[in-house]
């Protein structure tokens, strides 16, 4: 039995479908490492919760800050593995994200046990969302700041046996460097789970109940911001509802900061737009549902007849992969990551970030003539399971990077 520790500070994060894998063999002694109490841990894993050893003061030195942050995370979770080993548990392997830094001081624990680190993006002041937004520059500390958060990952890099990436974007953001200690496979999609579906309803209470019969289109994201293109969603909303007056528009998402700065606005971004765009709005067709179950998400995707994927240059969202998994006709953003996804006309379409207006004029013309772009939401799930398929494609591909660190019989199999 190979024990197998898994580290992420909100349990499951990157290891759902990891952690669903390797549990499901019943051959495996599972331990998840994390802060997350509400965390319910499924038959086959235990649950080990771990304390932050120190937390920095509201008035900490920014460019401290995320450094105390992580080694007290890191020691506060080296606190907790040492309890594990003082009752006799040892893992063959350890596999945890790098970005809180839980990882850094494990190697004092255990010092022979091989560690993957999961590396998800590596700060930069050009070419990610810092300075993209000509509305949104960044200030004279920023560089500082990004340098400063870079501590970590910078840190991590030698407190790991072996690193990977999601995307070859990512893996880039980081320094070269790296790149030998890198490997690039994503988390995996399970596109046996997500397809598409002509039978789907779904409740919008009093609004209703809609199908694939009511033109619908669709915007997603963890939180309604600019990172996500919150701003020039909005900002097309208008011309494509006066364009379709049968149109309706449910939007998913919190009204949070995932990502950059919060709005100043009372009610967050959200209310901030909903003033800019005003009067121009037919609110009666805009459906904001907040955020939802994983299976009423999938439904909103599988009635959706346009899906709206903005972002700036950042970390690739799974609800992208997903939504070319059931097979969704995708507008999204024309940035660096997105075009590893998505191909212009074969897979989905792509549009100027900064261009409301041509978002809102591709989104109409989908909407008019969706036998014209029926080819793309096939052609997006086939690209999807080719490259993406969590058990063909990813699973495989982590194993034979976890197996090569460790002697044959230890071997992790699924």
């Amino acid at each position: 039995m190979t024990r197998i520790l898994l580290v992420h500070q909100n349990m499951p994060g990157q290891y759902r479908e990891m952690m669903d894998a390797l549990r499901r063999t019943g051959e495996h002694d599972i331990v998840f490492l994390t802060q997350r109490r509400e965390a319910e841990a499924p038959q086959g894993v235990r649950k080990v919760l771990y304390r932050p050893h120190h937390r920095p003061a509201e008035d900490a030195y920014g460019l401290a800050r995320v450094w105390a942050e992580a080694a007290g995370a890191g020691y506060g979770a080296a606190l907790t593995c040492q309890a594990l080993r003082d009752l006799g548990w040892r893992p063959d392997v350890i596999l945890g994200h790098t970005g809180w830094g839980e990882l850094l001081f494990l190697k004092h624990v255990w010092p022979d046990v091989p560690i993957l680190g999961f590396f998800e993006y590596y700060y930069l002041n050009h070419g990610g969302p810092v300075n993209f937004d000509p509305e949104d520059p960044s200030d004279a500390t920023a560089p500082y700041l990004l340098q400063a958060r870079n501590a970590v990952p910078n840190a991590n890099i030698h407190a790991v046996d072996r690193g990977t990436c999601p995307t070859l974007w990512q893996r880039d953001t980081f320094p070269e460097m790296f790149h030998p200690r890198l490997y690039v496979a994503h988390d995996g999609i399970r596109t046996d789970r997500l397809r598409p579906d002509p039978d789907v309803a779904l409740e919008l209470g009093r609004a209703g109940r809609v199908t694939r019969r009511d033109e619908i289109f669709t915007y997603m994201a963890r939180n309604m911001e600019r990172t996500r293109g919150f701003h020039v969603f909005m900002r097309a909303l208008p011309d494509i509802l006066a364009a379709r007056p049968e149109a309706r528009v449910l939007i998913v998402g919190g009204n949070e900061a995932s990502y950059g700065r919060a709005s100043s606005a009372e009610g967050g971004f959200r209310a901030e737009m909903e003033a800019e765009v005003g009067s121009r709005v037919d609110w009666s067709r805009v459906h904001f549902l907040g955020r939802l179950p994983y299976g009423d998400y999938q439904r909103v995707i599988q009635i959706s007849r346009c899906h709206i994927y903005l972002t700036m240059p950042f970390v690739l969202s799974w609800s992208l992969l997903e939504s070319m998994a059931m097979e969704a006709t995708v507008v999204a953003a024309d940035v660096a990551p997105v075009r590893e996804a998505v191909r212009h006309g074969e897979t989905g379409l792509l549009v100027d970030f900064f261009r409301p207006d041509l978002v809102a004029r591709q989104v109409v013309e989908v909407l008019e003539n969706p036998g014209r772009f029926a080819h793309l939401g096939p052609a997006a799930r086939r690209h999807v399971v080719e490259h993406y398929d969590f058990e063909t494609v990813c699973l495989p591909q982590h194993l034979a990077e976890i197996n090569a660190l460790l002697p044959e019989d230890r071997h992790v199999r699924v």
